[in-house]
């Protein structure tokens, strides 16, 4: 039986034509809503006229373009070299608490990769506790090299849980069929299971390349200008046409990923259908079971147990700042986190619901044109969003601008743009899996549509809507860009706090609020692998 088939009719809750016409609606309105800030950067970069073509080829933006694609790179290959050994070690080798290594492996994925960057400029130098503790001076974390290691280490849990998900659900009759015709482990291995597992890897490097590429607060803290930072300076500047210009090549650069991702797996049936004698194909290590346990220790020492233990330090010991710099964190700040994220989540639940459940229970186009169109925000990355916001309201919608200037509407409004995709993703895999035989048992007791939907179906994809509320919620939390170019005057939050205490150096003050983000953000994963059935 086909998903399709074993979907319920959710689409049921209106009529045929009224059903057309809602999403008809919301795809134009969605259309609109994500592709009018972002065509607002080219009115502004035409403004610049001639000049735009000298920008454009200008040393200085050839520099930021080649250092922004050679990190993205040097990201992308760590993550695969990272997140592909750990993905065979805990789903096929037969080392000791693999469900233990697998939860602690995947746990930086939680911590925003600026917090880890945090961590390292003040844990490393001369003067940093490292060298204290040590007593032998070390050199300072910054640069290319930095932010490359702190953005690898926060990034490869993407590929790391992909290509585990892939292994999973791997045929592995078929590497047993190859290790009888004689092919060694090696063999089998880059013969059948890469193959098969290669979908999932691309899919997870394309999350790892997008997060290198669009992320503000990791180069920033490196010292290393990067695409963002080129244009948030600009923009900070009063240069709004060549932050305009940049955005649009960001944008470019993004597309290509988009692009490359999709030759590479654009069969990814093997990666993710499940085939049966799931987990036979086990890696026998022998004596070596226990020495490969150091690579997810090692990994997880520098990723979780640095920062953790740096932030205690700086809590305990207090942190080096300005003589006359003032900075105190209020627990405001902390609410305010709370309640941006907690509105973004609901209005994102609100508009994803029927967008996922049409797309779930219909092949119409334009079902799928408005299940594919919020995707273009979330490859959007957050200072490009923000940009555009600010260009287009200040500029086509002068009212609109200045609510955002005294409400969090259009943080909110960038949190939904960017992280709704997570809700549609989520509520839409739920749909699919109702049995579409209930349904019709509801209908046939005399349901009516609605309340055979409120009986059966929604108590069966509440799940779903809960995990694809929490993703939006915990990923809103941890917005740095657009929640410090969008917020309003006087409005903090947690990161934005954050920033300004790395800015004034004063480590110690940035200590609770960042324990409070890693705990909180360690809720995502706690979602994600509560939903794994291992």
């Amino acid at each position: 039986m086909s998903v399709r088939e074993r979907v319920g009719p959710a689409s049921d809750l209106l009529p045929e034509d009224g059903v057309n016409a809602l999403y008809a609606v919301l795809a134009t309105l969605l259309a609109f809503a994500l592709v009018a800030p972002l065509a607002w950067l080219a009115v502004d970069a035409a403004g610049l006229g001639s000049e735009a073509l000298d920008f454009f080829v200008a040393s200085e933006t050839l520099a930021v373009l080649v250092r922004s694609v050679a990190l993205v790179a040097v990201v992308t290959a760590g993550g695969v070299a990272i997140g592909v050994p750990l993905a065979v070690l805990t789903v096929q080798a037969s080392i000791p608490f693999r469900r233990f290594w697998t939860v602690l492996i995947a746990l930086p994925l939680a911590v925003p990769s600026y917090l880890g960057a945090f961590a390292a400029i003040s844990a490393f130098g001369p003067s940093g506790p490292l060298s204290t503790a040590l007593g032998v001076p070390l050199p300072a974390v910054e640069g290319f090299a930095g932010a490359a290691i702190v953005l690898t280490l926060y990034t490869y849990p993407y590929i790391f849980l992909t290509t585990r998900a892939s292994l999973l659900s791997l045929d592995a009759s078929l590497v047993e069929a190859a290790r009888t015709l004689n092919c060694g482990r090696l063999a089998a291995f880059r013969r059948v299971t890469l193959p098969q597992i290669l979908p999932g890897i691309a899919a997870g490097a394309l999350l790892v390349a997008l997060y290198a590429l669009a992320d503000f607060g990791t180069p920033n803290f490196m010292n290393l200008e990067v695409y963002t930072q080129f244009i948030y300076s600009r923009h900070r500047a009063g240069l709004g046409g060549y932050a305009a210009l940049l955005s649009l090549q960001l944008l470019a650069v993004t597309g290509v990923i988009l692009a490359a991702e999709s030759a590479i797996g654009a069969d990814d049936s093997g990666a993710y259908a499940s085939r049966g004698n799931r987990g036979a194909a086990e890696l026998d290590l022998g004596a070596w079971r226990y020495p490969a346990m150091a690579l997810p220790a090692l990994v997880a020492t520098a990723a979780l147990v640095l920062p953790i233990g740096i932030f205690a330090f700086w809590l305990l010991r207090g942190g080096p700042g300005y003589e006359f710099a003032q900075l105190t964190f209020s627990w405001t700040y902390g609410w305010n986190s709370v309640k941006v994220s907690l509105v973004a989540a609901v209005a994102s639940i609100l508009v994803a619901l029927p967008i996922a459940l049409r797309s779930a229970t219909a092949d119409s186009k334009l079902s799928s044109l408005a299940a594919r169109v919020p995707y273009v925000g979330y490859a959007t990355p957050g200072i490009v969003l923000a940009i555009a916001l600010i260009s287009f309201t200040l500029n086509a919608a002068p009212s609109l601008y200045e609510l955002g200037r005294d409400t969090v509407a259009l943080v909110v409004f960038a949190y939904v743009v960017r992280f709704m995709p997570q809700a549609i993703g989520s509520i839409q895999t739920s749909t699919m899996q109702v049995d579409g035989r209930l349904i019709e048992a509801a209908r046939t007791l005399g349901r009516s549509r609605f309340e055979a939907f409120r009986a059966v179906t929604f108590p069966l994809i509440v799940p779903g809507i809960v995990t694809g509320a929490a993703l939006v919620f915990l990923t809103s939390m941890k917005e740095l860009p657009a929640t410090l170019l969008l917020r309003p005057f006087g409005f903090d939050t947690l990161v934005t706090f954050i920033w300004r205490a790395e800015e004034a150096g004063l480590y110690g003050q940035a200590a609770v609020p960042a324990f409070v983000l890693v705990v909180v953000s360690g809720l995502s994963m706690a979602v994600l692998l509560a939903q794994e059935d291992d």
